[in-house]
């Protein structure tokens, strides 16, 4: 049985209760709520982009099938904190999984399609991973194959299931709800069910290096989304997009938990074009959907294009990485829905957006204030807050915070306060919204100065052949540090480091902020959710010595 070490303290587990933040609920109490009021109604849309495939799955239909899996892993002796990882695409499988994992109080471990045996060896080994699923095949590779070979290099794996195999091994041959059966959700034994338990561990982005994977119980993922839906407005009538991986905690919280917590209907997509994204929200009428930066940039060039009637679709969140305010103006005027600017990490969901009645500076330079239940502030060097309007360390806590590192309880950099170090740098404002300027690495300090990344960043992305951008620090010998901007183009089009420094210039940007160096990239390195890696520019830009 595998070891936990959550850092969850019973005065926190108090307050929580007595605030009436935590409601010591889990998501199978809102899934069987769904299942009694609507069985019939469509719980998940899955389109599966590589067959053309539709699934739709009610209600009724997914709950037989979630007692059918929850049973099937008892019997082959999948037992309470056991881990069980799931590597698979936007499917519906996922969910079902998920509601069956938790049923029987087994660990999920989702994991990003993208990954490979180096990533999946590291996670599944940290994990002690018992059961492993995978797709036979997605996207031109062979999963079943890697999954073998994990399955003999990693001692704690017993046994992989495949999902569309052909073998002995297939996820139909042992889980598929038989038609001539009918399961109930009240034949699964869920009494030991705790909400302080820990039901989830999804590894963090690894945007700066190794991920590390954090755990979250039912109360903490629970005190994320219920205020998040207060605050959207949103409700069961909403029809949710997801497109963003279930398998990272966008996806996760909001394509995978809150569509059953509303009791609505999930459309997911597997693989991400913004032309079936936009065909889908027309033909399915989806009013909200949440994903990352360069899902809106697509999504409002193709909204451009006026194929699509996208006139359903109320919100676009959008969160991952501080969002070019260029961006969020074209999108709300192309678009027409209401664009909600987000910022949250693994380790505590969505925590900052800003509010659908926001005036527009509100919506176009900030990334909003915190959820209920959640707190921020803006600290300096000695750990102490500081004034308004300026920059210093960004750190949170509140209900929805996480409650450690698997296996490594070091890494839990909060105090005995519960304020939690996000990494991010930040400001605020006299309203209490805050605008994230960057990370703690990305500062860069030009002889003495420190350089505000994210603003030239968002200035360089005002240039109409600019696709991305992203600043990172060279080596240099006299003043240390210099600018080195990264930068995509639009087809066919070209710059230089003249043209970009007088576009800045124009703009009037004051000449220590100006890039030095400029390298011109077919694309960015990303993480699967989005988040560019700006360790790898690091790198190759620590070979610029100047």
């Amino acid at each position: 049985m595998t070891k936990y070490n959550p850092i969850l303290s019973q005065n926190r587990i108090n307050e929580m209760i007595e605030s009436g933040l935590w409601s010591n609920l889990t998501i199978l109490d809102y899934f069987k709520r769904a299942v009694s009021e609507n069985p019939e109604k469509v719980a998940i849309i899955s389109y599966m982009t590589e067959t053309g495939e539709t699934i739709k799955i009610t209600y009724k239909e997914l709950s037989e099938s979630v007692t059918q899996i929850a049973k099937k892993l008892k019997k082959i002796g999948v037992k309470p904190r056991d881990v069980v990882s799931i590597q698979l695409p936007n499917w519906w499988h996922l969910t079902a999984l998920h509601l069956a994992c938790i049923s029987i109080g087994a660990v999920t471990n989702a994991l990003m399609p993208i990954f490979r045996y180096r990533e999946l060896q590291f996670m599944l080994s940290l994990t002690e991973s018992k059961i492993l699923f995978v797709p036979a095949f997605f996207r031109d590779f062979n999963y079943e194959l890697m999954a073998h070979e994990l399955l003999d290099s990693i001692p704690t794996l017993e046994k992989i299931y495949v999902v569309g195999g052909k073998t002995q091994k297939s996820f139909e041959a042992h889980f598929k709800a038989n038609q001539n059966e009918r399961h109930n959700l009240k034949e699964i034994q869920d009494s030991f069910i705790n909400s302080n338990e820990v039901i989830q561990l999804a590894f963090t982005s690894g945007t700066t290096g190794e991920p590390k994977a954090v755990m979250h119980t039912s109360n903490t993922l629970l005190g994320n989304i219920n205020p998040f839906i207060k605050r959207s407005g949103l409700s069961a009538s909403d029809l949710v997009l997801m497109a963003s991986p279930l398998a990272h905690q966008t996806g996760f919280l909001y394509g995978l938990m809150m569509p059953i917590v509303l009791n609505t209907t999930a459309i997911l997509q597997d693989v991400w074009n913004p032309e079936v994204a936009a065909n889908l929200i027309e033909k399915e009428r989806v009013t909200f959907t949440m994903a990352s930066t360069p899902f809106l940039s697509d999504l409002t060039q193709i909204a451009e294009l006026n194929k699509y009637d996208l006139s359903s679709l109320k919100m676009f969140v959008t969160a991952g990485a501080p969002i070019p305010r260029t961006l969020v103006r074209k999108a709300k005027t192309v678009i027409q829905a209401d664009i909600i600017s987000c910022w949250g990490m693994t380790e505590n969901g969505g925590v900052t957006t800003t509010h659908r009645n926001d005036p527009e500076e509100k919506v176009f330079e900030t990334d909003g204030t915190p959820i209920n239940g959640m707190e921020v502030r803006i600290v300096d060097d000695d750990n102490k807050p500081i004034s308004n309007g300026n920059e210093g360390r960004l750190q949170a806590r509140g209900a929805a915070s996480f409650v450690g590192y698997f296996r490594r309880p070091e890494a839990f950099d909060s105090d005995k306060n519960g304020w939690f170090e996000t990494g991010d740098l930040a400001q605020m404002d006299n309203d209490g919204y805050i605008r994230i300027s960057g990370r703690n690495k990305d500062v860069i300090i030009r002889g003495g100065e420190n350089i505000p990344v994210v603003e030239v960043e968002g200035m360089i992305y005002k240039h109409p052949d600019v696709v991305d951008v992203a600043i990172v620090a060279m080596p240099d010998n006299r003043l240390g540090e210099r600018c080195c901007a990264f930068i995509v183009l639009k087809p066919r089009k070209s710059l230089d480091l003249k043209k970009i420094v007088k576009f800045l210039v124009d703009q009037k940007i004051s000449k220590n902020y100006l890039p030095e160096r400029v390298e011109f990239l077919d694309a960015m390195p990303r993480t699967p959710s989005g988040k560019i890696q700006k360790f790898k520019l690091r790198e190759k830009a620590s070979k610029y010595l100047v």
